[in-house]
């Protein structure tokens, strides 16, 4: 399971892995019962830390994505109930909402300089249905 990680981007790694092992789930591409790599060799073939992996692991195991079983491996989970999966889905962009405040609070941005950039940015995002890379 290759994918490749933005190391440039202000998303942290293991949530980039954490979206990438979702998106391979949605898409089709892991089903229910798959095995993933090991922590071990995920964090080799990435070139990652091996707490970063562990950490992403985790993240999906405790949101009931997969199932880690001691000396078995790591398992994809039959999918959730959608309430469930609107709960966790829902707690994700909170989570990441959480993560822009904290991090425009960290750069010194008051609450209307972030809430003008967010704005525009949905607007971009609702005229063009997309987001461009640079601008």
């Amino acid at each position: 399971m290759m994918f490749e990680l933005d190391f440039r981007s202000h998303v942290p790694i293991y949530i980039q892995i954490v979206d990438r092992i979702k998106h391979l789930i949605a898409t089709g591409v892991l089903k229910p019962g798959d095995q993933l790599p090991t922590v071990r060799q995920l964090a080799a073939d990435l070139r990652v830390n091996f707490n970063t992996i562990a950490r992403a692991y985790r993240m999906l195991d405790e949101s009931g994505v997969i199932s880690t079983q001691q000396g078995r491996g790591t398992y994809v989970l039959e999918p959730l109930p959608p309430e469930r999966a609107e709960r966790l889905r829902t707690a994700a962009l909170d989570e990441l909402a959480r993560y822009l405040v904290l991090e425009a609070e960290r750069m010194g941005f008051g609450p209307d300089e972030v809430a003008n950039a967010f704005e525009e940015k949905l607007r971009q995002w609702g005229k063009m249905g997309y987001l461009p890379e640079d601008e």
